[in-house]
């Protein structure tokens, strides 16, 4: 294992710098170079005003602000770029180096790392792999998209430190290292807004594996398993049998170790979905920790918020939230999970994804459909141009806070309630977890 400070010393050593967004992770680099780094000079560029006084920036330290702030990037050696940046050109047209966070954390501790990616589940993933390992009395970290940044958690790893790492496809996007052990979870339609296509945002989700090497592992849902994988695979499905490992009901079955059954009478774990989630975290974990320690952390661990969350039983009907729901297959599942249902909440941001998986679904239920915001308003005029089913049980309306009205207007006392948007929140709300929090808050004020 290389020494982490020594690296990123070299790294940058004589080197001029600049950190490409101030945000979570722009901060936590700006940290980590002050700290160990001797660069030629440090700027950092961002959209929005940097506040030099509040974020203790010496005049030393360059600020490029504005709608310009990525025209100068040719002036450094290296750019440290943000996940939730969008280079206006491609690394290849320009003369710096376009490098991460993780990008070099991954290269010092590419050995020690668990990465885990797809379109849905890896928070659930992460989070519960990270509990399996921490209440089994394992060394392990948790870092990543799930809102940590890796340069916090980059003190003090040692040879026996478990590193579990969350990844977008933002992170994903321009790396060239892989980990030694990755998770390729699923795809769906989603960040077409920025990729254009699902092509090449599948392109982007494969930097998880393609840098790996031979003896790496990479654990991957059946229906993405491709001739371009370099490293060992092993195949995961909810629905096929002839994977390495497959679900049947609430039993885990894989290749080398018999059957695992989950207890999902007893784990707050909503979902057959969850059942795939908590086979790839066996699977990964049956090798470093018992089966008993496996199952008593199962047990203990607490979902992560607006993930099929019960927000309790207002007005006489159960609300629950899934604001992390973006795609068509997660607000599908949702209506499959949620006892008495009867009320789904739909609708956000439209990233032109197809909606038709989603609508036929709902032409074959009896639920009450509320539509809202832009791709609410797609949905509702689709269901409005078929021959659906029951089109008086649809209603659109323009906002949460009136789509919580109209939910309490037409759902039962004793039935369910869900908001599972199928859409991204930004525009709207600055993320899932904002969008989350704003629909309990209605909720709980009723």
């Amino acid at each position: 294992m290389k020494n982490f400070a020594e690296y990123i010393k070299e790294y940058t050593d004589g080197k001029s710098v600049c950190i490409l967004g101030f945000g979570r992770e722009g901060k936590s680099t700006y940290k980590i170079l002050q700290k160990f780094c001797s660069p030629d000079s440090i700027a950092i560029a961002d959209l929005n005003p940097v506040d030099r006084i509040a974020n203790e920036l010496p005049d030393s330290v360059k600020l490029i602000c504005g709608e310009d702030y990525q025209k100068s990037l040719d002036d450094f050696d290296l750019v440290f770029k943000s996940p939730g940046i969008v280079l206006e050109k491609s690394p290849s047209e320009l003369k710096c180096t376009i490098t991460s966070e993780t990008q070099v954390f991954f290269t010092v501790f590419r050995e020690q790392i668990i990465g885990i990616t797809g379109t849905k589940g890896k928070s659930t993933v992460t989070s519960l792999i990270y509990h399996i390992l921490k209440e089994s009395g394992k060394d392990c970290r948790i870092a990543g998209n799930i809102g940590i940044p890796v340069f916090d958690i980059a003190e003090g790893i040692t040879d026996q430190t478990t590193i579990v790492c969350e990844l977008s496809c933002h992170q994903l996007e321009y790396m060239t290292v892989s980990p030694a052990k990755a998770v390729f979870l699923n795809l769906f339609e989603e960040h077409l807004d920025h990729y254009g296509t699902l092509e090449n945002y599948y392109n982007a989700k494969k930097n998880i594996y393609l840098h790996q090497r031979s003896y790496d592992t990479l654990w991957i849902n059946r229906k993405l398993l491709t001739d371009d994988i370099p490293s060992v695979t092993v195949t995961v499905s909810d629905k096929f049998n002839n994977a390495d490992v497959f679900i049947i009901k609430s039993k885990v079955y894989d290749s080398d170790d018999g059957e695992l059954e989950i207890p999902y009478k007893k784990i707050k774990l909503l979902g057959a979905h969850n059942y795939y989630n908590i086979a790839v975290a066996w699977d990964i974990c049956r090798n470093i920790v018992t089966r008993a320690e496996f199952n008593k952390a199962l047990l203990s661990f607490v979902p992560l918020p607006h993930r099929l969350e019960p927000v309790g039983t207002y007005g006489g009907i159960s609300w629950y939230d899934d604001s992390i729901s973006t795609a068509c297959a997660t607000a599908i599942e949702a209506m499959k999970c949620v006892p008495e249902l009867q009320t789904i909440l739909i609708g956000g941001m439209d990233r032109g994804i197809d909606y038709s998986p989603l609508v036929d679904y709902l032409n074959l239920t009896e639920y009450r459909i509320i539509c809202m915001e832009t791709s609410g308003k797609r949905i509702y005029d689709m269901i409005k141009d078929m021959q659906f089913s029951a089109p008086e049980r649809v209603f659109y309306v323009p906002h949460l806070e009136d789509a919580v009205k109209k939910a309490v207007e037409v759902t039962e006392q004793g039935r369910s309630c869900v908001l599972s948007p199928a859409s991204a929140s930004y525009g709207i709300f600055k993320n899932f977890e904002e969008r989350g929090d704003r629909f309990q808050e209605l909720v709980k004020n009723l």
